[in-house]
């Protein structure tokens, strides 16, 4: 492949990635099991499903952690679940975890991070008021796909998920 054409080709869509919700649930119908209280001293790690590095790996994004776990989702989760090491969506200095008018800390520097490039935002806390920013300030296509915290990522976000990435391969 020439230097011209890899110019020429679209970067891979980015899929911004939480951890709390997504991909370790709150709800659990069964507690985890008594070795699991002592993994790390968090026995919510116990809820992570091991397979699920590879459904998001197959979707053909540029995974990046935007997680309040920074660096440790890298050292902690990502082992866990089949995942290499990913960049991680930096935290603001200071923040509550809500921006102005409930705009999601999040959300402002993963449009900057996007900079006009396709993207997928999963997490469980995507609110009406991100979604409005990102339609007004996001120039390219984005999915802010939010997930059920009592359930985690289900078959059903991934085929949504899936149909979305499709759409972007399609000639309109």
């Amino acid at each position: 492949m020439t230097a011209a054409t890899e110019r020429q080709r679209p970067l891979r869509p980015l899929l911004f990635l939480d951890v709390d919700g997504p991909l370790i649930p709150f709800g659990s119908p069964h507690p985890p099991p008594p070795a699991a209280s002592a993994d790390d001293g968090n026995p919510l790690l116990a809820r992570l499903d091991p397979g699920v590095g590879a459904r998001l790996l197959a979707l053909g994004c540029s995974l990046v952690w935007a997680t309040t776990w920074t660096e440790e989702a890298n050292e902690v989760v990502a082992p866990r679940v089949g995942l290499p090491r990913l960049p991680v969506l930096g935290l603001p200095e200071e923040s509550d975890g809500r921006g102005p008018r409930g705009l999601h800390w999040k959300t402002p520097p993963l449009v900057a991070w996007a900079d006009g490039r396709p993207f997928v935002w999963v997490d469980d806390e995507i609110g009406a008021v991100d979604r409005q920013w990102v339609d007004a300030t996001h120039p390219g296509p984005a999915l802010l796909h939010r997930v059920d915290p009592a359930r985690g990522l289900q078959d059903s976000d991934f085929r949504t998920l899936t149909e979305w990435l499709a759409a972007l391969d399609r000639p309109s």
